[in-house]
Parts: structure tokens; C-alpha cells; sequence
């Protein structure tokens, strides 16, 4: 479920600290962060890939929202009108005791995230290149670092851009990042449908919709719109390739109701969550705190799978995390990175490798998080290098050639809340790239939800 605003305010100033992830979790005699290791050599000379994606291990929590002035607008997604385009930022860390020179780039990129034919000057009114000059220095860190600020430039048309975080010298890639921006030339409108199937439709939720294109007529509306939707702002297991299952040509309008999950989701379960704001005193889902160690480590309580049983409802942050220093605040340069310990009880192993997941390993099967089984103690373990926080997460199982399967320890249930977001894109005549014509948020099992555009109702 989502932060209300007064529980996040609550929660950040009553709670115990967190920390950023990035050196390898099974690695428990790895080197201090910001310095080479002979287990996680530099990740140079890597290829730009056009996700979210960071590519070297000193870069550690990154995050990219949109600005509200709301305490909750880091749950935000990078998704913005065109109108309100310069409002996105990007915040990171960079590990180490000395800064770098930095700069960043925005790509245009078509549906399919390949690059578009655009030209910087078709898109952006500024020159292409922009100066990182926004940093601070970490404060009291026993791991120091440098945090870096960047306002994103407003862009003049909708689409999907790429934002690119590079060595200034060498011009190998740092971070890269989708942004989405959007222009709501036609209304999407949806709704929770009931999934097919008997069993499913306590497992499965499925989003039904449909888009009216009166005040933007389409040509060829069935075949050159395209549809994807997303479940709580992912892309690894988006849907794509959605075709409408009905076409009303006198009303002006696609309906998208499949009968074969295409627009059905595993609900899944509310997320797992561990506060380690505080290093002082030990957090929510905390087992205890090693104070002597440098970095110091936090040890998590031992957990247990959540398939097959009764479903709790709580609120959570939909996988997000929040970085932030209990005692001293302001988790930009106080909070401290500590080496944290996960365990997760299963009597067998299971059918695949298992990992920490969420939008602490940008939503991938990340190594650094990949946990070790232990047969004698029926316990799998890793740890990761995390910034103090608040965190949300799930233990997923590795499948190859899909998306993790987070049921076989977290269970999925028809009542968990989930956000869905629906894009449109269309590539008008005589032009040269996908725009985004539409844009709708939903929530499921909940009352309301934060976008970039305020608070929407389900």
C-alpha cells in the first residue's frame, strides 16, 4: 500500500535508519565501499543499455521522481505532462573522497526504447550536455561520498527519453534512466476487472480499459496505437504489444478486455519492509547492529515465506525506499552506508537462484543481491551495501527467459494493493517518432494514489 503523507512525516521522524545498496551481497570479506576490490572489479568500458541501468559500483542510490513539494514525491515515478516536463530530478551517490566531473544527455528514444532519428534541437531547447555542479559532501559518514543533484531540462514533445550520467573524460556511461513524458491528446479510461479462470481470480488482478479518441481522431487507430501497462511503474514484466479486443468506430473508441491474462497481473503480496534509519537503536525488522565494524552491519531478522498463508494487509511503499538518518536527519548527506545482512528461511532450496528484488536493484535479477543457500540451517543469506533508510522488497526466484517469480515466497493474493499505469503511443502521420498521447494511473485495493499529477482516485 502507499505512504499517506502524515505516515511518511510519522515515519520519518520516529524511525530507525537505512542504507543504500551496490557491493556484492554474497560477498561478506569485500574491501570499503569506494575503493577497488579484488571481488568487484570496476565496471568499465560498459555499453550504453537504454534502461534503468547503473554501471559502475561506486555509483549507489539513485533515484529519480518528480517534484511536488509533497514529503512523498520521491514514491513519484520519472512520468511528467509535457507541461510540467522540468519538474523530474535525479539524486545519487557517488562513493568515495574525491568528486568527479560529471555531465548528462537526454535521448529521445521510440516505443520500443531504440533510439529515435530525432535531433537534439527537434526535442530540447538547450544545448544536450549538462553540467553535474549540483553536489554536497556526506556529513559524519563513516563511508564517505559525494550526493548529486540534477534538475532533468524540460523537453518540448512527449515520448520516451533516456537520461544518460557520464564521466566527462572517458564518456563511459553512469546511470541511465527512463523518463516518460506525455501529452493527453486522447482519455484512457480503466478499471479492476475480474480475471478469468477460477483460482486466478484470487491471485490475478486484471485491468480493463479502453481509450476514446474523439478529440484526437486516430488514423488507423487499431493498428497504429500502442498500448503498454505496468504494474507499480515496472518494466520487466510490463506488458507490451496490446491490441484492443474491440474497435467502435461510431463512438470512437478501443476497448482492451482479453480473456487470456493479457492485461492480468499476479497481485502478489504487500511488500516486505526493513527500517534501518538508526543505527543506535535496532528498527523494525531488525535482529541487531554491529557498531565496531566499519562500515558497521545490521543483521536482519530471519523471515519466512508468505506463500499459502492468510493474506495481512499494511502499508507499504510499493517497493520503493526512503534514505534517511534517524538521529541526525536529512538522509542526502547524514545517512551513513552500513553492510546489511538478509535471511530467509526454506526448509529446501528452491527451484532457482534467489535474490533481493525491488526498486533497490532497479527491478532486476540483480547479483550483487543474490542470496546463498545454507542446507544445515535451512537458511538462505546475503548481504548488500545499503544507505540508511527505509526499504521495501520481495525474495524472488530467478526463471530464465521470464520475470521472477515472486509468488513462491511471497504468495499473491487478488486483495494486495498495487498501482498500474497505462501508456498510449501513436506515431502521427508525416512524423519521424512514437509521441505519447495517453496517459492513466490506477490503483487497485487502495483509495488513492500520487502521481506527477496530484492524487487520483481508483
Amino acid at each position: 500500500m502507499r505512504f499517506s503523507t502524515v505516515t511518511l512525516l510519522l515515519a520519518v521522524s520516529a524511525a530507525p535508519a537505512c542504507v543504500p545498496l551496490g557491493t556484492p551481497i554474497t560477498d561478506p570479506n569485500a574491501g570499503k565501499p569506494g575503493q577497488a576490490s579484488p571481488v568487484q572489479a570496476p565496471r568499465a568500458n560498459q555499453q550504453l543499455r537504454f534502461e534503468d541501468a547503473t554501471y559502475d559500483p561506486d555509483v549507489q542510490s539513485v533515484q529519480c521522481y518528480v517534484q511536488t513539494g509533497q514529503p512523498t514525491e520521491i514514491f513519484n515515478p520519472p512520468v511528467a505532462p509535457v507541461e510540467q516536463a522540468g519538474s523530474m530530478v535525479l539524486e545519487f551517490d557517488y562513493l568515495g573522497e574525491q568528486s568527479r566531473r560529471l555531465t548528462a544527455r537526454l535521448v529521445h528514444c521510440n516505443a520500443d526504447w531504440s533510439p529515435s532519428v530525432l535531433t537534439d534541437l527537434q526535442f530540447l531547447d538547450a544545448i544536450n550536455e549538462f553540467n553535474l555542479t549540483s553536489y554536497k559532501t556526506s556529513v559524519g559518514t563513516q563511508v564517505p561520498y559525494y550526493h548529486y543533484t540534477l534538475p532533468i531540462p524540460a523537453v518540448k514533445i512527449s515520448g520516451n527519453f533516456l537520461l544518460v550520467v557520464q564521466d566527462a573524460n572517458t564518456r563511459e556511461p553512469l546511470i541511465s534512466r527512463r523518463l516518460l513524458v506525455y501529452q493527453n491528446l486522447v482519455e484512457v479510461q480503466a478499471q479492476l476487472g475480474l480475471a478469468p479462470g477460477g483460482a486466478a481470480r484470487y491471485t490475478m488482478q486484471q485491468i480493463d480499459f479502453g481509450i476514446r479518441y474523439g478529440a484526437y481522431p486516430l488514423v488507423n487507430p487499431a493498428v497504429e496505437t500502442r498500448v503498454v501497462l505496468r504494474q507499480n511503474f515496472r518494466w520487466d514484466n510490463a506488458h507490451y504489444g496490446l491490441r484492443p479486443t474491440f474497435v467502435r468506430d461510431a463512438e470512437q473508441r478501443l476497448d482492451y478486455q482479453y480473456f487470456n491474462f493479457e492485461n492480468a497481473f499476479p497481485a502478489l503480496n504487500e511488500f516486505r519492509f526493513a527500517d534501518i534509519r538508526s543505527i543506535r537503536t535496532t528498527g523494525v525488522g531488525v535482529e541487531r547492529i554491529n557498531m565496531q565494524a566499519s562500515p558497521r552491519e545490521v543483521l536482519l531478522l530471519p523471515e519466512a515465506t508468505r506463500a499459502g498463508r492468510t493474506y495481512t494487509q499494511y502499508e507499504d511503499a510499493d517497493g520503493q525506499r526512503v534514505f534517511e538518518n534517524r538521529e541526525y536527519g536529512n538522509g542526502d548527506t547524514n545517512a551513513d552506508y552500513v553492510w546489511t545482512t538478509f535471511q530467509l528461511r526454506a526448509e529446501s532450496p528452491a527451484p532457482g537462484p534467489v535474490y533481493v528484488f525491488g526498486a533497490l536493484t532497479d527491478w532486476k535479477l540483480n547479483p550483487d543481491f543474490k542470496l546463498s543457500y545454507n542446507a544445515e540451517q535451512q537458511l538462505y543469506t546475503g548481504r548488500a551495501l545499503l544507505k540508511q533508510g527505509y526499504y521495501n522488497y520481495y525474495y524472488v526466484v530467478g526463471q530464465t527467459g521470464a520475470a521472477p517469480d515472486a509468488g513462491y515466497f511471497e504468495g499473491s493474493y487478488q486483495l494486495t494493493q498495487n498501482q498500474y499505469d497505462i501508456l498510449v503511443y501513436y506515431r502521427p502521420p508525416g512524423t519521424r517518432t512514437d509521441l505519447i498521447i495517453g496517459y492513466r494511473p490506477i490503483v487497485v485495493n487502495g483509495q488513492q494514489i500520487r502521481t506527477s499529477q496530484g492524487l487520483f482516485g481508483n
